[in-house]
């Protein structure tokens, strides 16, 4: 009885200790943040959360498409804001002619770490000049950003995750157009 209770108390610690190491192994998480022209940029708190949880219908209106977030590419057009919810694995995706509520204009390898919100906004507002030819403050438009922190903590890459910045309407409103130059 004795030899059995040491085999299961082994095996219940073993089962543990692999439960704590296993968010060691990464994350898919999303972190996000906005910035506006009337607002100077600010260390937001990240949202952390994992992007395995849902996947959304596929669109059904002529010409949209989904795409999961994580997947966006400079230049599409977003039919709705970015997703905010952690459990939001796709977007739809329309023609940026069309109404629309965001776009993507960069994409860029980042480094994760305490200070997450500056590095995002410093290189939103770099990118946002290249990609529209005008500077944020003072145009119509907010930024906002999506992290996808797909970090492997067992490998030596400095910079593991991937920002997506978009710009939206400053009042809210829909786009109807690219910004892009």
């Amino acid at each position: 009885m004795r030899v059995r209770r040491r085999r299961v108390l082994r095996g219940l610690s073993a089962l543990l200790t692999a439960m704590a190491l296993l968010p060691a192994c990464g994350t898919n998480g999303v972190h996000s943040g906005t910035t506006s022209a009337s607002k100077a940029p600010t260390a937001n708190p990240a949202t952390v959360a994992t992007t395995s949880a849902a996947i959304a219908a596929p669109a059904t209106t002529q010409g949209n498409r989904t795409k999961k977030w994580i997947d966006l590419d400079v230049g599409d057009c977003l039919a709705d804001p970015p997703p905010t919810d952690p459990s939001v694995v796709t977007v739809t995706i329309v023609d940026c002619a069309r109404h629309h509520q965001a776009e993507v204009y960069l994409r860029a390898p980042m480094a994760v770490n305490a200070a997450i919100a500056d590095v995002a906004n410093r290189d939103c507002v770099a990118g946002f000049f290249q990609y529209t030819g005008r500077r944020i403050d003072g145009s119509p438009f907010a930024m906002t950003y999506l992290v996808d922190s797909d970090q492997d903590r067992t490998s030596s890459d400095p910079a593991p995750s991937t920002l997506i910045c978009l710009l939206q309407a400053a009042n809210g409103g829909p786009l109807t157009a690219s910004a892009r130059r």
